[in-house]
């Protein structure tokens, strides 16, 4: 299997905040990832590092065979597919939902001069089809609701036929309905094996698609659990993560966590 990120002692320090402390962790191409950690534990740093959207302070971050510092981002960025709020929040709300997905060919937010052949439109409708969004195709981006804006983001990850795909924190702001779409929709990715490697960013175990592999946990900054999904998803590594004592369950490839119940004294 080829590693498609290998951190050794990745630190990223912002002031006199550590983000991330000496994290060490490799990705290979067939494997599907969850991070998971309560806020302000650095999940989404750790996914701009990968995203190649923020250098470390310390340590090696390799990413696609390349390793940060030594290689041209603007091109290295092309090879991955991103969804986060940020990246959501730059999208012209006036742009047509399916130039907001065929724009990612070039890499850009917003249609301008480009020139797209039949063939990438084609793309475009196909990957709106596969996600179920095909039918806002002709929609602007600010008429969607969160969901389908979710739905559309997914899509045009997808567009340049990505080595490594990132999501940071794809079920937020949605409803139950609209999050359990969304978990079909990325579980279906993880199953196809012709999918790229993938990191799932989330705080909640319920957000898990089934499918995933593995599974990484921090807590401010720190590692404190990674490797296969059934071994570290477990509730004593939960409630060290999320410091407080949690009850997990797993039912058909779904798991859901609850603080544990205080004991009663008579």
């Amino acid at each position: 299997m080829v590693a498609v990120l290998e951190f050794a002692d990745v630190s990223v320090r912002r002031g006199g905040t550590l983000l991330l402390d000496a994290v060490t962790w490799t990705v290979e191409d067939d494997e599907r990832w969850v991070v998971l950690g309560p806020n302000g534990a650095g999940k989404t740093t750790l996914l701009q590092v990968a995203a190649a959207q923020m250098h470390p302070t310390s340590g090696v971050a390799g990413i696609l065979e390349e390793v940060l510092g030594t290689v041209d981002v603007f091109e290295l960025r092309t090879r991955i597919g991103l969804t986060s709020a940020a990246l959501a929040d730059r999208i012209p709300r006036q742009e047509l939902v399916r130039d907001v997905v065929v724009s990612a060919s070039y890499g850009v937010l917003g249609r301008w001069r480009e020139a797209y052949e039949e063939l990438d439109h084609e793309r475009a409708a196909m990957l709106l089809n596969e996600v179920g969004a095909l039918h806002l195709a002709e929609r602007t981006f600010g008429t969607l609701s969160e969901g389908e804006r979710k739905r559309v983001q997914v899509a045009r990850a997808l567009m340049t036929d990505p080595e490594l795909l990132l999501f940071d924190e794809p079920a937020a702001g949605l409803d139950l309905g609209g999050r359990e779409d969304l978990v079909s929709t990325l579980s279906s990715l993880a199953m196809d094996p012709d999918s790229p490697a993938t990191v799932l960013v989330s705080h909640h175990v319920e957000e898990i698609p089934p499918g995933f592999t593995h599974a990484l946990m921090l807590r401010a900054g720190r590692v404190v659990a990674q490797g296969p999904l059934d071994r570290v998803v477990t509730a004593e590594a939960l409630s060290e993560t999320y410091g407080m004592p949690l009850v997990l369950s797993e039912e058909d490839g779904r798991y859901a966590a609850r603080r544990r119940p205080a004991r009663r004294f008579a």
